[in-house]
């Protein structure tokens, strides 16, 4: 957790999966279009207390960071965002399934 000694970080170590890199790619989409800052995203990663540092991957929490960072922004509404999810829930747990839905 922050500021505390955690070990080396080997990035040789991790091959990150294609949602990490989604949210990563998001992280600077919307950063860049001035919705928040990496100081706003760090904020929202904080907030989250130390739970979330035990219980949720680095990507999961970044993931609900940028999120917390557009609701505040009023980019969407969490109705909106709820709404949303279910809406990408009900097309299936692949991409096949999805494909198969359309």
């Amino acid at each position: 957790m922050g500021g505390q000694a955690a070990g080396a970080v080997l990035p040789e170590d991790h091959d990150y999966a294609l949602w990490e890199k989604r949210v990563d790619a998001l992280m600077v989409l919307c950063s860049s279009k001035g919705y928040f800052t990496v100081d706003g995203l760090r904020r929202a990663i904080e907030d989250m207390g130390e739970e979330a540092f035990e219980t949720m991957s680095y990507y999961e929490r970044w993931v609900a960071a940028v999120s917390q960072n557009m609701i505040e922004a009023g980019a969407y509404s969490l109705a909106e965002l709820g709404e949303r999810m279910e809406r990408v829930k009900a097309r299936g747990d692949t991409y096949g399934e999805a494909a198969d839905g359309q």
